[in-house]
């Protein structure tokens, strides 16, 4: 099964470091991409009359209407890069915890956050990592205070979502209890497995009964908005234990539930020992027999799907990832961290000494930036929206981009309509339940005009 494809920078604000969407499908494109150093970097704003100054095609010819996708940001993510021990399946940017002057970083990251003037406009935050829960009980606390001194409605209102990622084994109820008053309401908890033998082999340094301690330990300290994250497909793995951890993560009855196809990424450790031979992938039949048991397990237990990876109670979507797959606003502070604002994409550099030494002699972090034409929009909240069970809303789509999805993406739509892996309404363009195992080389025909 192959859900998941590369994607180049501009795009990967849809995984992890950037709200904890993880192993997502990625579309490769084109790119003109600027890198700079942070001493050059003022914050990033996008001067409109530039938006014009892409290749000459079809497509701008077509879109005569304004340009209108633009606006505040609604989700801000706070990267935390620090973690007990890498994953060897990760290529996140993360460091061990106590390599760098933590206190120092933290204080950073509420700088750069300062910078900015849009407060108002966030509805959601998300701290994801690395590992925020191996932060010092002072810390996490510390920085939870910070944000919501800044963002007061998340102290008042259930309303908006503010997530936090952690991990079984470094959290305790006391320090729950205190995240709730804080105003943290939702949880995302780095579950992966029921079976040690997985959970050996991935890395992970807890055992199951550990994840059942956390999840009932966030149930008494008052949350009731909680998201396990689940890997399948891992060397050696079975549809029988991966039933069993699908079995045992619906006995705690997460509100939400994220179940990711094993990658191995470039760079990491998993890709050398794969090189050597030291293990073998799943088969691609038995691959896509999991992620349907997925579908069916998680459907049966009250859990839709609304998203290629993504399962929930109809009350409990995570608003935060629909920022990122709807292609609106958002903004990411902390090494590494990207944003999309004012039609420009950018990403801090992924160094935390070279991070706070740039805020803190009051320069930007940012070292990548890639201003948006209207084609990149188009194609980007396309590829986006179509991961989403819903698919393209058009309505929302015009009113982004300005332009018409079923008149610019007609070839691909034809094609695949044609195939039965696209269905079309008067509201929206979706995948068809057959075509999201192979979604990856739909998408990408829908990356580039």
């Amino acid at each position: 099964m192959k859900v998941f494809c590369k994607i180049d920078w501009q795009l990967s604000g849809v995984i992890g470091l950037f709200g904890g969407v993880k192993y997502s499908t990625r579309a490769t494109r084109a790119t003109r991409t600027t890198r700079t150093e942070p001493s050059e970097l003022s914050e990033p704003v996008l001067n409109i009359n530039t938006l014009n100054n892409g290749p000459k095609c079809v497509f701008l010819d077509i879109m005569k209407k304004r340009f209108i996708g633009a606006g505040l940001p609604t989700g801000l993510y706070v990267h935390i890069p620090f973690c007990v021990a890498k994953c060897p399946y990760c290529d996140f940017y993360s460091v061990a915890v106590g390599s760098s002057d933590t206190d120092r970083f933290l204080a950073a990251l509420v700088k750069e956050l300062d910078r900015y003037e849009w407060l108002d406009s966030v509805q959601t935050i998300y701290v994801g990592g690395g590992s925020p829960s191996c932060l010092g009980r002072d810390q996490l606390e510390r920085l939870v205070e910070q944000l919501t001194q800044r963002f007061t409605n998340f102290k008042s209102s259930d309303s908006l979502e503010f997530t936090m990622e952690v991990n079984p084994a470094q959290i305790n109820g006391k320090r729950l209890e205190r995240l709730r008053q804080l105003g943290v309401n939702r949880l995302s908890v780095g579950a992966q497995s029921f079976n040690q033998a997985e959970l050996d082999f991935l890395g992970r340094s807890y055992c199951p009964a550990d994840i059942v301690g956390l999840v009932k330990s966030a149930r008494v300290a008052g949350f009731d908005n909680i998201n396990l994250d689940l890997i399948f497909a891992s060397p050696n793995s079975t549809e029988n234990t991966w039933r069993n951890s699908l079995e045992q993560a619906l006995a705690l009855e997460p509100q939400h539930v994220s179940a990711y196809c094993l990658t191995i990424e470039k760079n990491t450790p998993f890709a050398e020992r794969l090189k050597k031979g030291e293990f073998s992938l799943v088969g691609e039949q038995t691959d896509r027999a999991m992620y349907e048991l997925a579908i069916k397990l998680l459907g049966q237990a009250g859990l839709a799907q609304y998203e290629i990876s993504n399962f929930a109670q109809s009350e409990f979507l995570c608003r935060h990832n629909l920022t990122y797959w709807n292609n609106q606003p958002w903004i990411g502070i902390g090494p590494a961290a990207a944003s999309y604002y004012n039609h420009c994409r950018f990403q801090n550099l992924a160094d935390v000494d070279a991070y706070i030494a740039a805020i803190e002699a009051e320069k930007s972090p940012v070292v990548q930036r890639h201003n948006c034409d209207k084609q990149d929009v188009a194609c980007e909240t396309a590829v986006l929206m179509l991961r989403l069970v819903r698919g393209i809303d058009l309505e929302l789509f015009t009113r982004q981009t300005g332009c018409d999805a079923l008149e610019i993406f007609a070839d691909p739509i034809e094609r695949y309509s044609g195939l039965g892996l696209l269905k079309i309404d008067e509201k929206s363009i979706a995948l068809t339940d057959q075509a999201r195992p192979v979604a990856d080389s739909i998408l990408c025909d829908f990356a580039g005009l």
